[in-house]
């Protein structure tokens, strides 16, 4: 038999229950949050148990999960199973406080407690006096409970990420036949770092130990040489589409060699040198002359260098899920630039999580800022990833991924001009195209255009957003009505004091804006 408080403190007993009969169970907690603090009584006699767990924390409604019953109090229940599969439950009683050894045999038997009374036995009634009846306890009790509320309330605002901790005995790892994990040989493999890596006088090695806070200062040892060569190639992947190692994910005998091992050493070596500056190797990287060149090149040498390879050319490449959705909403003046904070649940179809699994809650989209914060605070759930950024070849979460498949699709078009987000950045945009733009439509557009291209539009561009400008105008003001209904996309309500009509066909431009080559490309 097993209790526990919450996923983080359990116990359960050494000798398993008799089955086919009827059982008195009485489970006590006090309230320490440790695991000692359980207790479990069978038919009146305290039971012999093993602790399972001991690292409660926060208040108990914080650590009660999968394992506990999120709803309350459960009987029978554990994760994922059948419950308590042809049991019966009779006379269940809850106390307010933790009850003394004594009244629980009472409970059992009935008798207990009056036969100690009778006996003047003080080595039994001493718990319950406390416990019970004693006022002076009682209100020492009261404190510490409103002691440990204040604690608990303070812990439970402070966020955490889940991390590992180290077992009290490491467990011992096998050389595997072939790598299968189910099949190890009878050879114990030690912990240890790579020979071929081996660091003299690092700290994992002159302390003796050899834990994970080793392990990470032995690979952020400045004399390390993979870590910082692994960081540099996925930055520079990120700005040119394609790492100096093509593999990204793999640095092992399988991938690639770098096409520039001398620059992809004094990246390296200078990343180190910085004391790891992320903010210093992309602005080293964006203001080289590689990088700024045009992306433009004649035929003779794209058929030559498809890829790039030879970095004789600026990238050219679209725009991650991430990047499309923060620009848009960077040109509209909506993108939250707070730093920090939990995750935040932007649009989304109705339906998604109970599609997938319908003992899960129904999505339900943040209000205000919530929906236009950075793509990287976004709540997800791994089986079941935002769609629109599925859409932009966003993987999965079921594995890492280091380098994404970049692909085409209708599908791409179609997020852009209807998805509630990016309608709503186009209204936006729309907005701050006819306040900011100037006092002529070429104006307008040409603000909108550079506020999302970064750079000036053509004049055959400008020709050709103006007139979609003045041909929406038109069919809104034939229909005020379908102008109204396409304002109310998202939940960012109109601009007081603008016309109805003009505000529409300015979004409509904002959103061919949104979807042009020079919007979700980098040249």
């Amino acid at each position: 038999m097993r209790f526990w408080p919450g996923n983080a403190a359990a116990i359960q007993t050494i000798k398993p229950l008799p089955a086919n009969r009827w059982l008195h169970v009485v489970a006590s907690y006090d309230g320490s949050s440790r695991a000692n603090g359980l207790r479990l009584y069978i038919d009146g006699k305290q039971a012999e148990y093993e602790i399972l767990r001991d690292s409660l924390g926060k208040d108990l409604q914080s650590n009660v999960g999968h394992g506990a019953g999120s709803s309350g109090l459960t009987f029978g229940e554990r994760f994922r199973s059948t419950g308590l599969k042809g049991g019966l439950l009779d006379e269940v009683r809850l106390f307010d406080r933790s009850i003394s050894a004594i009244e629980v045999e009472h409970l059992f038997d009935g008798r207990a407690l009056a036969d100690a009374l009778a006996k003047g036995d003080p080595d039994r009634l001493q718990e319950y006096y406390v416990s019970a009846i004693d006022a002076e306890c009682q209100k020492r009790r009261a404190e510490l409970l409103e002691i440990r509320r204040r604690l608990f309330a303070a812990q439970t605002a402070v966020f955490e990420i889940m991390t590992m901790t180290e077992m009290p005995k490491p467990r011992q790892a096998y050389l595997l036949k072939r790598g299968a994990y189910d099949a190890p040989r009878d050879l114990p493999v030690p912990r240890a770092t790579p020979a071929s890596l081996q660091l003299d006088k690092t700290v994992a090695h002159a302390s003796g130990s050899t834990n994970r806070l080793d392990l990470a200062k032995w690979l952020t040892d400045p004399r390390h040489p993979l870590t910082a060569r692994v960081a540099v190639n996925r930055f520079w992947q990120i700005f040119f589409g394609r790492g100096i190692v093509a593999t990204t994910e793999n640095f092992g005998t399988q991938g690639s060699l770098p096409t520039h091992p001398e620059l992809h050493d004094w990246l390296a070596r200078d990343f180190i040198r910085s004391g790891w500056n992320v903010k210093a190797l992309c602005r080293q990287i964006v203001l080289s002359s590689t990088y700024r060149q045009r992306s433009a090149a004649p035929a003779a040498l794209r058929e030559r260098d498809p890829d790039n390879i030879l970095l004789a050319r600026g990238p050219s490449r679209r725009l991650s899920a991430e990047m499309l959705r923060d620009s848009a909403l960077f040109a509209g003046g909506l993108l939250v630039d707070k730093v920090g904070g939990p995750p935040v649940k932007p649009y989304q179809p109705p339906g998604m999580w109970r599609g997938m699994n319908e003992f899960l809650p129904e999505y339900v989209p943040d209000k205000g800022e919530g929906l236009y914060r950075r793509s990287m605070y976004t709540f997800w759930r791994r089986t079941s990833p935002p769609p629109n950024m599925l859409a932009f070849d966003m993987p999965g979460r079921e594995v890492c991924v280091v380098r994404r498949q970049s692909t085409n699709t209708p599908l791409q078009p179609l997020v852009l001009l209807n998805d509630p987000q990016f309608v709503e950045a186009a209204r936006a945009l729309g907005e701050r195209m006819l306040k900011e733009g100037g006092d002529s439509i070429e104006a307008k557009v040409t603000f909108a255009f550079r506020l999302v291209a970064t750079r000036s539009p053509e004049e055959r561009e400008v020709r050709l957003l103006a007139d979609l400008y003045r041909e929406q105008l038109k069919l809104f003001q034939a229909d005020p009505e379908n102008a109204r209904k396409y304002l109310r996309i998202g939940d960012r309500p109109p601009a007081p004091g603008m016309d109805v009509a003009p505000s529409a066909a300015a979004a409509a431009t904002a959103g061919a804006i949104l979807n042009l080559d020079a919007a979700i490309m980098t040249r």
